[in-house]
């Protein structure tokens, strides 16, 4: 139980790459299901949450131009891998009896809503989860870039990255087991040593409107309710470290 949460409002970041599971790509609902369990205790203990979901276990625009394709074609299609990923995410969170809402920067009416700052201010209000897709709606924008700007027009206290690994390392820990890992480090410390959290464009954005990135491992149970209450291992990245 979160007695005393840091964070009162938060936007939790989720990698594409997250839902895949122990598959080499696609949807795995087991995976998907346990990470909505987080969700669910992190919402019925009062915190109002939101939520950015990432495409890159469909399709990644950025490979998709590297095989050849026109990069704005191949990021459009990436953006709606991430409408499929925030469906499945909200089919997951409704059967646990959590009220969610999709909200897409491409309109598609017949499957979701469209993204519109004050809606999505009012359902949170209202205590719904909303989860936010089709990244920023424009191309050349990653869906990190998507999460410190959604995080900030929704006024959250904190932007929390849920990757497969729990922090920020000076290398990949999966490649370079010795790696140092950072218990905190400041927005400046994060570019001039080009250290591979979020792109350039997001870390700006954070700290331009002062919102921490609390990165933590999405793979472990019960992760995301610790580091709300500033436990377990996670790194934390901020104005002042």
């Amino acid at each position: 139980m979160l007695s005393r949460p840091l964070y009162r409002r938060a936007l939790l970041k989720i990698s594409g790459e997250a839902l895949m599971g122990e598959g080499a790509y696609g949807i795995d609902t087991d995976t998907v299901d346990r990470i909505a369990a987080d969700m669910q205790e992190v919402h019925n203990a009062g915190i109002e949450l939101c939520a950015v979901v990432g495409g890159g276990n469909i399709f990644r625009g950025l490979s998709g131009a590297a095989a050849g394709m026109e990069r704005a074609n191949a990021d459009y299609i990436g953006m709606l891998a991430t409408v499929m990923n925030a469906l499945a995410m909200q089919h997951a969170l409704e059967k646990r009896g959590v009220p969610t809402r999709v909200l897409s920067a491409i309109p598609m009416a017949s499957v979701c809503e469209p993204y519109i700052r004050r809606r999505a201010m009012r359902h949170m209000e209202k205590k719904r989860l909303v989860i936010f897709a089709a990244g920023t709606g424009n191309p050349f924008f990653t869906t990190d870039t998507a999460a410190a700007l959604r995080a900030a027009e929704m006024g959250c206290d904190a932007l929390l990255k849920g990757t497969k690994v729990d922090g920020v390392y000076a290398a990949d820990p999966e490649r370079h087991p010795n790696a140092e890992r950072y218990d905190s480090l400041t927005f400046l410390d994060v570019l001039a040593r080009d250290l591979k959290v979020m792109d350039a464009s997001a870390i700006s954005l954070a700290r331009e409107n002062n919102i921490p990135i609390v990165v933590f491992s999405i793979r472990r149970p019960g992760g995301l309710a610790a580091v709300l209450a500033g436990r377990g291992p996670h790194t934390v990245i901020r104005e002042v470290a």
